[in-house]
């Protein structure tokens, strides 16, 4: 629970929409088939899914860029995209949500990440991705270092994102180069990682890993997940990688948050999970990581961060799909929780 009153809170989404945030990361297209289903296939045991509408929205890195538009927010978005059709479909969804494609660059050696659901009777049926995993040439890499660069300097956002999926648009050097530039500028870097890059973030602000991809990070089969074994296991990590505070979700769990006091000791807290009626954990992170760095950008403390993203990742659970936070239904949730 928070202690913020209700005229703080609203103060605090007023705040949010004077704040600009670079978003550094992998993007894709979420396709979405919905029809119904009323028998099954004679040629498998499959169901059939008889198409009533497509839908094609904003995904990955991009979702965190609706989210954070979502919350008042100017998101500024940096990505490659393929030089095909999905990658036209891709900049004419940005536009079509109001949302500037300046830090996009197209590939032709690339393909445009897109994951096609199919939902049947309003449950997700099947899942078929289509991508490229591999890393962005060299050549590639200094490109959008510069794009990065120049939109930093004209922009000036008041934090750093970097949204993670393993899709080779972040590596080694674009991390390392980004953080020293955003540490020598004093801009906040957030980070919410995937197994291939977890080691290489260091010298960062705010660190969002879920449980699975602390395990694989760490290499760790399993850990309790209570205070004292977490505390046991992230504590050696954060110290050594310089991360002032690491904000670990663990779904019906709840989130685990620890952070680096100045007398170099860690403060650490689980908040629980809130009950609710769950249809579907899509999106859930992209949520979270846009409400934990505006409120990190407001200097809100530890706990609060915390405990308004645990709030909002909950609430895009309720609704079938990957769709950004309702700004008022959050704010409505905040003061009427307290």
């Amino acid at each position: 629970m928070t202690n913020m009153d209700k005229n703080t809170i609203e103060k605090l989404f007023t705040d949010f929409t004077k704040l600009k945030v670079l978003v550094i990361g992998d993007v894709m297209i979420d396709s979405y088939i919905y029809g119904r289903v009323d028998r099954i296939s004679p040629e498998a045991p499959v169901p059939i899914v008889l198409v009533d509408r497509r839908e094609n929205r904003l995904g990955g890195a991009a979702n965190v860029a609706l989210n954070l538009q979502s919350l008042g927010a100017t998101p500024i978005l940096c990505s490659v995209v393929g030089d095909d059709l999905k990658g036209e479909e891709f900049i004419e969804l940005l536009a079509d949500n109001g949302i500037s494609s300046v830090g996009i660059l197209r590939s032709s050696k690339r393909i445009t990440t897109t994951k096609f659901r199919i939902i049947g009777n309003n449950y997700q049926m099947l899942r078929v991705d289509e991508e490229h995993g591999h890393a962005l040439y060299d050549n590639e890499t200094e490109v959008f270092m510069k794009r990065i660069k120049k939109l930093i300097s004209t922009e000036k956002p008041n934090v750093i994102i970097f949204e993670d999926y393993d899709k080779g648009v972040i590596n080694e050097k674009l991390i390392t180069w980004t953080i020293d530039l955003a540490n020598a500028e004093n801009i906040p870097l957030v980070v919410d990682p995937k197994k291939k890059n977890f080691k290489h973030y260091k010298n960062i602000t705010l660190f969002k890993p879920n449980f699975k991809e602390l395990c694989e990070g760490l290499e760790i089969e399993y850990v309790s997940k209570d205070i004292k074994s977490l505390t046991k296991i992230c504590k050696p990590f954060q110290k050594q990688r310089n991360i002032a505070m690491m904000l670990l979700t663990m779904s019906e769990h709840g989130v685990f948050v620890s952070k680096q006091e100045t007398n170099n000791t860690l403060t650490t807290e689980i908040i629980p999970a809130q009950v609710r009626n769950i249809a579907d954990v899509s999106g859930a992170g992209d949520t979270v990581i846009s409400i934990a760095a505006l409120c990190l950008a407001l200097k809100l403390s530890a706990h609060d961060i915390a405990y308004i993203s645990n709030i909002g990742g909950g609430l895009v659970c309720e609704t079938v799909g990957v769709i950004p936070i309702d700004k008022k239904r959050l704010m409505n949730e905040l003061i009427n929780t307290k």
